[in-house]
């Protein structure tokens, strides 16, 4: 009896060492699988980090050949083609030097875009010299008629800017001014509902100095709002025309416009532009990472003014 319970003990004693050696070994097998996975992921990140960055590179070398011929900016050029989804490796195929490995490269996409920002009204118009612009206001109230959009959100939102960027000694009130607004996603400081700011978004920018807006890339709803006499009619044939020839000069764009045609102002109207965004987008497998770049562009000097990783913000609907 003694020996039958000392070989149970025995053999139960060595199964407990087995499971405990396996679980010991299995987790082991974890922490080793959980590093390679966690660099691998750093590498991506790093890998894409720096694909993005050439794609960045590479539009504002496009901007800056287009900035040596000078001239208008318009949806014909080479920087408004819109890169489609293509495989990194028809980039990189002949660069013997890259730090991303050829089956990465087969399985890896890229595309991107170069958005003209002066194609849209820019809030930052709506105050000049320290007062709320009244052509600018102009443009933006036609704006929110059209779009049906509450007309005390717009007063508020230009109130609000002026009263941000009220700096002056006399202003005791400058502690209790909203902040400045750097992005689009932060208009919602200055007095925009979420619902406003969604539907504004495609037609609306914020850019660091006042700008007019580029009738060559600008859409008709935009083209509606900045010239104050027409009417969505006018807009959408003004649209349709430059497809078949751009203007060169407002006195172009004037010939068409019409009767408003007085109203094209080189403040407001332009046919050339200096401010950009590029969005690049990476794919691999079902991780996408992207990127958005504001460019300035000053003749053949373009510079990035701030850059953003992740999708492009966009208010919750409510």
């Amino acid at each position: 009896m003694t020996r039958t319970v000392q070989r149970g003990a025995a053999l139960l004693m060595a199964m407990l060492t087995v499971a405990l050696v396996a679980s010991l070994a299995a987790g082991s097998l974890w922490q080793q699988w959980r590093s390679v996975e966690v660099e691998s992921a750093e590498r991506a990140q790093v890998q894409s980090q720096w694909v993005l960055t050439g794609a960045l590179d590479w539009a504002r070398l496009i901007l800056r050949e287009d900035g040596r011929t000078g001239g208008a900016d318009h949806l014909a050029e080479p920087w408004a083609v819109p890169l489609q989804e293509a495989r990194l490796s028809t980039f990189l195929a002949t660069d013997k030097n890259s730090p991303i490995d050829s089956d990465t490269m087969t399985q890896t996409f890229l595309s991107g875009q170069v958005t003209d920002l002066q194609s849209r009204l820019n809030v930052r118009n709506l105050v000049d010299n320290g007062q709320v612009s009244t052509v600018a206001l102009r443009a933006f109230a036609k704006l929110f008629e059209k779009l049906q959009l509450p007309a005390a959100e717009l007063s508020a939102l230009a109130e609000n800017l002026r009263f941000a960027q009220d700096v002056s000694p006399d202003n005791r009130s400058a502690p209790l001014a909203p902040l400045i607004p750097q992005r689009i996603s932060q208009l919602g400081w200055l007095g925009l509902s979420n619902k406003t700011l969604l539907t504004l978004m495609p037609y609306i920018t914020l850019l660091p100095a006042p700008t007019p807006v580029n009738l060559n890339t600008a859409d008709a709803m935009v083209l509606y709002a900045c010239i104050p006499l027409a009417d969505m009619a006018l807009a959408q044939r003004l649209a349709s025309a430059r497809k078949m020839s751009h203007f060169r000069t407002l006195a172009d764009a004037a010939k068409l416009v019409g009767e408003p045609g007085n109203q094209l102002v080189d403040t407001q109207h332009s046919v050339s532009s200096r401010f950009f965004e590029v969005h690049g987008r990476l794919r691999q497998d079902q991780v996408i990472i992207e990127q958005h770049s504001v460019l300035q562009r000053d003749a053949m000097d373009v510079k990035t003014l701030w850059r953003d990783a992740g999708p492009q913000w966009s208010p919750s609907k409510p």
